[in-house]
């Protein structure tokens, strides 16, 4: 039986060379390196640890047994080359391995003696020098056949049953053992194991059910799990709101200043860090805080409209312009004015004010000039400063405005009351959060486990690989606060826009720095996630739980940069619910500013736009679906779907067509509003259609074919209406535009898009529901570049054109309705500097 010595620990053969004793060290097997093809692995150099090598060695010292096929080598001779010993065999081995030892023998002069008995044999192999596909070590075989598996219970996974179990285990190993008794201390040391493998066996079903989405219910599993399908999960967003700052000097107020809802004992300013504002804080108030500097003037606070010498004067909805009283040279582009009811419309009391009437346009022109008659205040009207602005159309009033109005007195006469509607300046744009300063989230430790090196020579080791520690700091406040970034160099270009937030672009709002041993900080940046983050960025994640507690996540050197050890953390976050965020008008009312300047704050508008998280379950219903979504465009339906998407489009219509070399895509788009397609919304178009646009297709934007129509009315005013009225009403209700009452006028493009045919009944019904109409026919029902019957008058007609103008005229007018082509829309602006875009008539009899 081969039972070679094999250790790693040299102090053996140290203690043997310090010795009088000798060993082998290894042997040789002179394979293509022998002199000749009959002597390969016929020939033996065996090396000891000393030399010169023992003397007298024959034949007969020398044993080599093993082998499988071939077990017996018998030596031929034994001979000395300098410090080695040379030996030559009768046959070669086998693949097996052998054992080469030395022994003393009768009529020999070597002694046994001389050398270590474990270093007197050492096994070798004759195809040592044969190629092989598998490592020159062999695995070790395991002495005798495995013992057999002990019959265990595999479902006992909590304490007592693992309990139960080690202790019938111990039955069977140790039957003298038989103490129960809980103060033993094997007692004591099976209820340990038990403890611990009831714990093990929590955390093993915790990872399993975390394992998947449809079980994990931890939050941030589940949005691991979503983000590996392409679906981003929604954290929630924080609320906006407009503040108005009431100014008693001109001062700026900067960026972060908190306003507070109302809450008693506080005064419409506090000084931060005052006992007044601590005990504040006590009722929970919401904070929001601003989002850019700005800057306030006294006389901003309200603003009267000019009005022109008109004593009832409004501004009518969809309005993108306004004149306001003064020389307001201090109004810039960009500036956020609110319009604000502040006087009932009809009895000019402010009770009656309508708080729903209020409007925030952001300016995109101011222009001070004057109206030389516009002071009616002396005998004379002389000149007045006013102020010309304009904002977009995004922006445009959704209502109608009173101005100024005459209202009816108790005794039967009239009273002017102006200032109905005013304008607001210092707006500024806040959002729902409280900042929480410079929290200590600790230092990043360093490694305590290592891994072994793996290394081919186990008498070699190589250094051990550190195994980073995790640092995974929790912020010490919840709920984070995640908001839309927020540019003040690059403002939204609407108060519309200001005011919407997306929460698919929400960030959390948490500022970090990381500060290494002996260097200066280093800010960390928030991402959505760090698979597009490069290895050295310093980038993190923040993971929130259903709780609301925020944990950080770094890299790991490929996705981000690992913190180096040492690395001290500091984070500067905000907190708030978000739902909570979205208060009513007015409810904010006490600022926080050591200027004295500011005399207060409020919020016109109610705060808007605050989301709470997305829940598991619709995460759960949504995110294994989510990547089937359509994105990218194939088919003209494709590109249509996609156009629509547009949130300025109403309606698209596409088509292929092949230009010469390769197909291009025509777009129409039927823009909400009825607005051109000009030079900017085709370029924001293209941009809005280029991530789903097929590889080789053109793009081109189109507008729709607009056509005019001409429609001819006789209506007959009740007796008890003004003929005036009556017609003022009806051209009211058919306008392109908004009416009075802030509905959408018949021939409002809005109300059309491509293809859609127009209908007779649909006049008479909106006709016949106008106030003071007896009755009314439609006398011409018609496309404008088809009419139907000749302009002419009949008299100059002659008979035959007349018979065919007779059978013609009523073609519309028999069929009930008007229709289109496929890119068509009808359009009726009664323009009368645009008679090409439709006319309108109106023909009034009866009434006053």
């Amino acid at each position: 039986m081969i039972s070679p010595y094999a250790s790693c620990d040299r102090r053996r053969r140290d203690a043997v060379l310090a010795s009088t004793l000798n060993g082998v060290d290894y042997v040789e097997v002179l394979d293509a390196d022998a002199p000749t093809r009959a002597e390969r692995q016929k020939v033996l150099r065996m090396h000891f640890l000393k030399t010169p090598p023992p003397p007298g060695l024959t034949p007969a010292n020398v044993v080599i047994d093993g082998g499988d096929r071939i077990r017996t080598i018998r030596v031929l001779t034994v001979t000395y080359d300098g410090d080695v010993v040379v030996l030559r065999l009768a046959a070669y081995g086998d693949h097996s391995t052998y054992r080469l030892a030395l022994r003393s023998a009768i009529g020999s002069a070597f002694d046994a003696a001389t050398l270590d008995p474990m270093l007197a044999e050492v096994p070798f192999s004759f195809k040592s020098d044969c190629p092989t596909d598998f490592d020159c070590e062999a695995p070790t075989a395991p002495n005798g056949p495995p013992p057999a598996a002990p019959q265990l219970d595999y479902l006992s996974r909590d304490f007592t049953s693992l309990r139960q179990l080690m202790l019938d285990r111990m039955s069977v190993l140790a039957p003298q053992w038989t103490e129960r008794s809980p103060a033993d201390i094997g007692v004591t040391l099976v209820e340990l194991f038990a403890h611990v493998g009831d714990v093990l066996s929590y955390r093993q079903d915790a990872v399993a059910t975390e394992a998947y989405l449809g079980t994990a219910r931890r939050r941030i599993s589940v949005r691991r799990h979503a983000r590996l399908v392409d679906y981003v999960i929604g954290d929630g967003v924080n609320a906006r709101t407009f503040l108005h700052l009431r100014a008693e000097a001109d001062t700026v107020v900067p960026k972060g200043t908190q306003a507070l809802t109302s809450v008693p004992n506080l005064g419409a300013r506090a000084t931060p860090g005052m006992p007044e504002v601590a005990q504040a804080m006590g009722f929970r108030p919401e904070v929001f805080e601003t989002l850019h500097d700005v800057a306030i003037f006294a006389a901003h606070n309200q603003i009267p409209f000019h009005t022109w010498g008109d004593r009832a004067c409004w501004l009518p909805a969809g309005s993108t312009r306004a004149t306001l009283r003064g020389g307001l040279d201090k109004l810039r582009p960009g500036d956020v004015l609110l319009f604000e009811e502040v006087l009932g419309r009809t009895s000019g009391l402010t009770a009656d004010a309508d708080p729903a009437r209020r409007h925030a346009v952001r300016l995109t022109r101011v222009a001070v000039g004057s109206d030389p008659l516009g002071d009616f205040s002396g005998a004379k009207p002389k000149p007045l400063a006013i102020t010309q602005i304009e904002w977009s159309r995004e922006d445009a009033i959704p209502f109608s405005l009173q101005i100024s109005n005459e209202i009816r007195t108790e005794d039967g006469g009239t009273r002017e009351v102006q200032n109905i509607t005013v304008v607001r300046g210092n707006i500024v744009l806040a959002d729902h959060g409280a900042t929480v300063v410079t929290e200590d989230l600790g230092t990043a430790p360093a490694p305590s486990l290592f891994r072994p090196a793996v290394t081919t020579d186990p008498c070699a080791p190589g250094d051990p690989t550190p195994i980073p520690a995790r640092f995974r700091p929790r912020l010490a406040r919840r709920p984070l606060v995640f908001a839309v970034p927020y540019d003040p160099a690059d403002p939204p270009t609407s108060a519309k826009a200001a005011l919407t937030v997306a929460q698919g672009r929400a960030l959390p709002a948490i500022r970090l720095a990381g500060a290494p041993e002996g260097a200066a900080p280093i800010p960390w940046t928030a991402r959505r996630d760090l698979l597009q983050s490069e290895p050295d960025a310093c980038d993190f994640v923040v993971e929130t739980e259903n709780d609301g507690a925020a944990w950080l996540r770094f890299g790991d050197d490929a996705h981000g940069q690992r913190p180096a050890p040492g690395t001290a953390f500091a984070a500067t976050y905000r907190v708030g619910q978000a739902v909570r965020g979205n208060v009513a008008a007015d409810t904010i009312r006490h600022l926080l500013s050591d200027d004295a300047k500011v005399g207060g704050v409020r919020n016109p508008l109610p705060a808007r736009g605050g989301a709470a998280p997305e829940s598991l379950e619709h995460v759960r219903q949504t995110a294994p679906f989510a990547f089937r979504s359509q994105q990218r465009a194939v088919t003209p339906e494709d590109y249509q779907a996609a156009a629509e998407r547009h949130p300025e489009v109403q309606r698209a219509a596409a088509a292929f067509r092949w230009t010469g070399s390769w197909p291009t895509v025509f777009v129409t788009v039927d823009r909400l509003g009825g607005l051109p397609i000009d030079a900017d919304f085709d370029q924001t178009m293209r941009d809005f259609l280029e991530p789903y646009r097929l590889a080789g297709h053109d793009l081109e934007i189109d507008a729709p074919t607009y056509v005019s129509l001409e429609i001819a009315l006789t209506v007959a005013a009740k007796p008890d209406h003004f003929r005036a009225d009556v017609k003022r009403a009806v051209l009211d209700v058919f306008s392109s535009g908004l009416t009075l009452d802030g509905r959408l006028g018949v021939f409002h493009p809005d109300n059309f898009t491509f293809g859609q045919p127009v209908y007779l009944s649909a006049i008479y019904a909106a006709a016949q529901a106008v106030d003071g109409v007896a009755w009314m026919e439609v006398t011409r029902f018609q496309r404008q570049d088809r009419p139907d019957a000749p302009r002419l008058p009949m008299m100059a007609l002659g008979r035959l054109q007349l018979a065919r103008a007779q059978r013609t005229r009523s073609r519309g007018l028999s069929q009930g309705r008007l229709d289109f082509a496929r890119l068509e829309i009808p359009r009726l602006d009664n323009d009368p500097d645009h008679p090409e875009r439709g006319v309108f008539t109106v023909t009034m009899e009866g009434g006053k």
